[in-house]
């Protein structure tokens, strides 16, 4: 399963963001309607920041059983906190995915008109240095989401702010991700073929081989990004926006062969979301007589990420 040929996903600079927008736009935009995915570096994310995150990650999974349970809302879409080894299963999928996982949210002051939408922050006890790091964390990408939202802008031929208002304070999340060692006769894979809701997903921690994207050709292909660089993907927020212009990739991670099986997987995904209150609907610029209006009903941000947490099993209607 390891042998899947690499994907030619071009390598981007996000320092060519500020050198030429219009360039940079078109690179981007090329790269996530022919793959869905782009790979980014020069991020603006510090190497230091996220070893730190790392580290953390680490010390919170290593952390007894019971005690990150006790951080879990069973029925709570698993929007905060803790998500337990085995719980969420890919859509359409028979067996459920072999990872564990921590989310944090944006933090919102008291009385904010988002609050019975977005939920509070959990953070844990230990590791001490969990709550700073992650806050940081958090604040660095939003801000490399921010440039590269004004980039698919530009390449949509919308105003370079054109998403500002939509993110303002819009509903993202930051996952912590932990694949634990698995037998060689694991049922299931570390992530079953998938889409992600969202904008945009930001995602550090790709370097370890398994993930996948499915090509337009139906073979699957490695996604191979150089050390420290981003990979970056279309939701399925995004594909609806543009009436599929930028289309949402299926994608997956796959178990590693038998001598790494022994060996944790991390990863840092950064779910990209707009306002609960922001309505998804088709850009006018997206439809053509040849690409028809794909979905002539709006839908609220908020009711559509409800209707996705049902059917991957995070929520029960």
């Amino acid at each position: 399963m390891l042998d899947t040929p690499a994907a030619q996903v071009p390598a981007l600079s996000l320092k060519d963001e500020a050198a030429d927008p219009t360039a940079f736009a078109a690179a981007l935009g090329g790269s996530f309607e022919r793959f869905g995915f782009a790979v980014v570096s020069d991020h603006g994310i510090s190497d230091v920041l996220i070893e730190r995150a790392w580290a953390e990650t680490k010390l919170l999974f290593e952390l007894p059983d019971d005690e990150k349970r006790g951080y879990h809302a069973p029925g709570g879409g698993g929007a905060r906190g803790y998500t337990p080894f085995k719980t969420e299963i890919a859509k359409g999928a028979s067996v459920v995915d072999l990872k564990e996982f921590w989310h944090v949210g944006r933090e919102l002051p008291a009385g904010h008109r988002f609050a019975e939408q977005m939920a509070p922050n959990v953070w844990p006890t230990r590791p001490a240095g969990f709550k700073p790091v992650f806050l940081e964390l958090f604040a660095a990408f939003d801000r490399a989401g921010d440039r590269l939202l004004s980039a698919i802008a530009r390449h949509l031929k919308l105003d370079p702010h054109w998403f500002d208002a939509a993110v303002g304070d819009g509903n993202s999340v930051l996952r912590l991700l932990h694949y634990p060692p698995i037998p060689a006769d694991a049922e299931g894979v570390r992530a079953g073929a998938h889409e992600d809701i969202n904008l945009i997903t930001l995602l550090l921690g790709a370097e370890e081989a398994g993930l996948e994207l499915l090509g337009s050709d139906g073979k699957w292909l490695a996604i191979k990004p150089p050390a420290g660089a981003m990979v970056v993907n279309v939701g399925d927020m995004l594909q609806r926006l543009t009436n599929h212009v930028l289309p949402s990739t299926t994608h997956r991670v796959v178990n590693p062969p038998p001598e790494r099986r022994g060996h944790s997987r991390y990863s840092m995904p950064f779910f990209l979301h707009p306002a609960p209150d922001f309505l998804i609907q088709t850009l006018p610029g997206c439809v053509t007589a040849a690409n028809p209006n794909r979905y002539p009903e709006p839908i609220t941000a908020h009711d559509y990420l409800f209707e996705r947490l049902v059917e991957i099993g995070l929520v029960k209607k």
